[in-house]
This record gives C-alpha cells, sequence and structure tokens, in this order.
C-alpha cells in the first residue's frame, strides 16, 4: 500500500497483477514464501518486484509468439479496462524487463514448481489409479535453447557422431501422472547428461502408493534398485537382450525370474539363480526377483507380423494385478508422450526455440514452462473430476486458448 497526496491508501498497479485462474496452484502468498526462502525479495519498491516477474515469466510460457513488451501489456489488460491504471505506472522497456529476469533468477521458479507440483488425481479420477497404485510414468524430452556461446558451453549440442546440431540443447526428464497428464518432478540439464542419470534424481519424489512405469531405455540394475528402494513398484520395459531365466511360470502366463547386478561373474549368477528356485530372496543390493509379462503388439499393417513386448514388474502375485492388466497398463507410458507433445507443440509452438539468451534465464524459462503446464492440467483435472469424465476427454488445446484469454481478462484478479 501507498498513501496518496491526500493520505489515502492506494494499492500500487504491480500489486494487481496475477494470471486470473493460474494463481490458484501458486497464489500471491505462496510466491512471497519462495521469494523469502529463495532470497529474491526487495529491499525497495521497484517498477517490477520480484513477485511481478513470477507471474511474467508463466506468462511469457503462455504467449511466446509475443515479445516481452506485448506480454506485460496482457498481464494488465484488463486493469486499463476497469479504469484502474495507475498513472505513475507504465510497461517497461524489454531491457527492463530483461533486467527483472535477471534479477529474479531461475531458482524461485524452480522452488515454486517444486512445492505446487503435486500429484492431482483423486481416488475418483478416471484413469489414474491401478489396483489401488496411481499410474506414474518416467519419460524425457529436449528443448532447443537460442544459439549463443555460453548456452552452447553450458548446455552442449546434440550429435550423431558426425553432425553437430544447430541449437543447444535442454534435456528434460519428468515423473508425470497417467490420469492427469500432470507432470510432479522433473530433472533439468544439458543435453550431454543422459536420461537416465537425469531420471535417477526423481526418486525423493516417488512415494510408495505409485506404479511407475518406464520404457526399456531407462532399464538398468542399479536403477531399478533405486527406484524399487522408494517402495513404489514399477513396471518397465525391457531391451531384448536382457537375460530372464524362468524360475516359476504362472496361472496367467507371466512367469517369475530374477534381475541381478551388472558384472557378476557366472558361477555366482548361477549360485543366485538356484538359491531364487529354492525360495530364497537373494540380497536386493545385488539381485532381485521380478515378473515377466511378455506379449505381442501387431503390426498395423495387418501382416501378420508384430512386435514383441517384453516388461518387469516388481508385483509377483497375478491374484494383485493379471498380466493382461499390467501389459494394458504399460501402455499409458504413452500418456507422457502426449503431456510432452502439449508442452513442445502447442504451450511453446512446433518447433520453436526458448527465448532466453543465457542459461540462467534458459532455466528459469524451462521451469516456468513446467510450473504453468501444470497449472493448467490442475485445473483440467478438477473440471474432469467435477464433471465425472476421464481427463483424456478434455482438449489441453481448448484449455490453453481458454486460458490465454482469460489472462487478458480478469488478470488482475482471484481465480
Amino acid at each position: 500500500m501507498t498513501s496518496g497526496k491526500s493520505g489515502v491508501s492506494v494499492v500500487r498497479l504491480t500489486d494487481r497483477i496475477s494470471l486470473g485462474v493460474l494463481a490458484e496452484v501458486a497464489n500471491r502468498d505462496l510466491i512471497e514464501d519462495v521469494l523469502i526462502e529463495t532470497g529474491r525479495l526487495e529491499k525497495r519498491s521497484r517498477l517490477l518486484p520480484a513477485h511481478v516477474m513470477v507471474r511474467f515469466c508463466q506468462a511469457m510460457t503462455l504467449f511466446y509468439e509475443d515479445d516481452y513488451e506485448e506480454v506485460m501489456h496482457k498481464l494488465v489488460e484488463s486493469l486499463r479496462d476497469m479504469r484502474s491504471w495507475s498513472g505513475s505506472w507504465h510497461v517497461p522497456t524489454t531491457s527492463a524487463i530483461t533486467q527483472a529476469r535477471q534479477r529474479l533468477g531461475w531458482e524461485p521458479l524452480r522452488e515454486l514448481f517444486d512445492r505446487c507440483a503435486v500429484p492431482v488425481a483423486q481416488q475418483g479420477t478416471k484413469g489414474g489409479w491401478l489396483a489401488g497404485r496411481r499410474l506414474m510414468a518416467i519419460d524425457g524430452f529436449t528443448l532447443d535453447a537460442p544459439d549463443t556461446p555460453v548456452n552452447a558451453e553450458e548446455f552442449g549440442r546434440p550429435s550423431n557422431g558426425t553432425q553437430v546440431g544447430a541449437f543447444p540443447q535442454i534435456r528434460v526428464v519428468a515423473l508425470g501422472e497417467c490420469g492427469s497428464h500432470a507432470v510432479v518432478a522433473a530433472a533439468v540439464d544439458g543435453c550431454r547428461v543422459s536420461e537416465q542419470a537425469l531420471a535417477t534424481r526423481l526418486t525423493a519424489d516417488v512415494a510408495a502408493d505409485m506404479l511407475v512405469i518406464a520404457d526399456r531405455n531407462f532399464y538398468s540394475f542399479d536403477a531399478w534398485r533405486r527406484y524399487r528402494q522408494t517402495g513404489a513398484d514399477l513396471l518397465w520395459r525391457v531391451k531384448a537382450g536382457l537375460r530372464l531365466p524362468v524360475l516359476k511360470v504362472l496361472a496367467d502366463g507371466s512367469y517369475l525370474s530374477m534381475v541381478a547386478q551388472a558384472g557378476l561373474t557366472a558361477a555366482r549368477r548361477e549360485r543366485l539363480l538356484h538359491a531364487a528356485r529354492r525360495g530364497e530372496d537373494p540380497d536386493p543390493a545385488v539381485a532381485q526377483i521380478v515378473r515377466v509379462v511378455e506379449y505381442e503388439v501387431p503390426d498395423r499393417e495387418g501382416n501378420g507380423s508384430g512386435e514383441l513386448i517384453c516388461v518387469i514388474t516388481s508385483i509377483l502375485d497375478p491374484a494383485d494385478i493379471p498380466a493382461t492388466e499390467l501389459a494394458a497398463a504399460y501402455h499409458q507410458r504413452w500418456e507422457a508422450e502426449n503431456t510432452f507433445d502439449e508442452l513442445k507443440t502447442h504451450q511453446r509452438g512446433p518447433a520453436r526455440i526458448l527465448r532466453s539468451k543465457s542459461p540462467d534465464m534458459v532455466k528459469q524459462e524451462v521451469w516456468a514452462l513446467l510450473l504453468t503446464h501444470y497449472s493448467i492440467r490442475h485445473l483440467m483435472c478438477r473440471v474432469a473430476d467435477e464433471a465425472d469424465i476421464d481427463p483424456d476427454r478434455l482438449s489441453f488445446t481448448r484449455a490453453l486458448r481458454i486460458i490465454r484469454r482469460q489472462v487478458t481478462r480478469p488478470a488482475g484478479f482471484p481465480p
């Protein structure tokens, strides 16, 4: 609050800026807490205070086709229409907005995402659960950054061994909720860091009530062991070359097998197998019993050929979840692909590179992109639950259009 000449308190324009419906997920109080915790709360009044820049970063990821000043105009347009415009405040220049982004940094956006992004599927959310377990998926994607020397040095460029990519790339590996398409955890780094390495950073966000699904690219015994230590159940596809000896054939056609640490001698592996066949549980740090489900997906051309899918799971009892249901659940992993398509194609725009020319601003932009997508998906899941329909039936593109319109109308007020 500030005082005018008459002594009457008035509200500054920047105190009125929010993102309408998206402010429900990250409200002003939470933003202030995060800014204090990360040391970004200003000690003096600025034209662009930190809490406004948090909202600007979110808006920036909603309107990729607009420049900085146009994005800011959209944030405050409703205040102009309702004659709430302060004569002492004007839309800052692109240079001023860039400097304000730099003061804010990327840490508040990451902390805000970490606090806000929690699973949103309720017990009644359609497609969100299997046998009391929350369906989750791990997957990764990349984003192109502007071709600047500092971005290239920080993030690296993709290479196929003979050619180097035109743009530096950021790699993101995310843990997403299959039912709601909400990304609830993410690891972000340069493209030189593998998806497998980034996936190991997500285990702190995995809970015991989850069934975590992953493609064959993510399997290693060490990764499997780390994820099992969280208490969650796993359903991972494995590559054809993985040795899976049959320990016991089960009634539903699946079978029990054993996976082991890489580098074991043949003699030690055989001893572990003999012990497992006698019903002894191996040391989980060295080997683990798994259940194997194999099935074939028919070829689209219908020529009789198909792809053999082999998945392993920590759910050993067919009475808990039959093989047919596990096979169907594995294909929920494609929900993660749809989620990334929403982020990369619809929200960001097809083939569009990020805006930021420095590594810190790239990270800020990526975390703002993830936070805004989560906010949209949170809203969509809540609407689907109220209508008692599967969230998959709601159009992300339509929701995005509606929210973009809402940002330019009731932007200065709570949802």
